[in-house]
């Protein structure tokens, strides 16, 4: 969802979507900019949700839990994973009726040194393989190890254990403003597609 599209009052009618712990915690921002990418990443979970296991919108009960993604009450689909990412004005979810996932989107920005963010961010045999890959790309090699590494980052978290990269399966992406990755604990029966979803009525 590209939120650069949608105006600030055209939001406010969504915070009674959220639940009590999540209205706790979008209180607690203090930059306009993180509540707004908070409310986004819920409604856009939410209508998601909405349509994936058919039910209003209404019903769909989210508990936040701290350091993780949000707690879903919704007993009847017990191998549902979801994940939320955002970056600038985008915001992005990934839905599987049945396996963990871990999704982490990065608008790109062709002015960053990369090879000094590399050296900070990745290990050696990381940063051996991005010296390797051709200077053009430099910036596309990039994020794809970034987004790699964020995506496996949540996955681990909802699995609550270690899993190796080997155990996991990753797909990137193409879009022209972001690099895209989304990580499954189990192989996906069907190749995922991205999908631009339009605000629902909040009434």
């Amino acid at each position: 969802m590209d939120s650069s599209l949608i105006e600030d009052r055209e939001l406010a009618c969504y915070i009674s979507w959220l639940g009590p712990t999540e209205l706790q915690r979008y209180q607690r921002f203090v930059r306009p900019e993180r509540q707004r990418q908070f409310l986004l990443g819920r409604i856009l979970l939410r209508q998601s949700l909405s349509q994936l296991l058919d039910v209003p919108v209404s019903a769909l009960q989210l508990t936040e839990c701290p350091g993780n993604a949000p707690q879903l009450d919704f007993p009847v689909c017990p191998d549902l994973g979801f994940s939320l990412s955002h970056s600038g004005n985008w915001v992005a979810c990934a839905l599987s009726a049945s396996t963990r996932l871990g999704l982490d989107i990065e608008l790109l920005n062709p002015d960053r040194d990369f090879s000094a963010l590399a050296l900070h961010a990745f290990d050696a045999a990381e940063n051996a393989w991005l010296q390797q890959q051709d200077a053009g790309n430099r910036m596309h090699d990039f994020y794809r190890l970034w987004t790699s590494r964020e995506a496996h980052i949540k996955l681990n978290a909802k699995l609550n254990a270690e899993l190796n990269v080997e155990n996991a399966e990753c797909l990137h992406f193409p879009h022209p403003e972001l690099s895209i990755t989304l990580c499954s604990a189990e192989q996906l029966t069907s190749s995922p597609q991205l999908l631009h979803i339009d605000l629902l009525s909040a009434e």
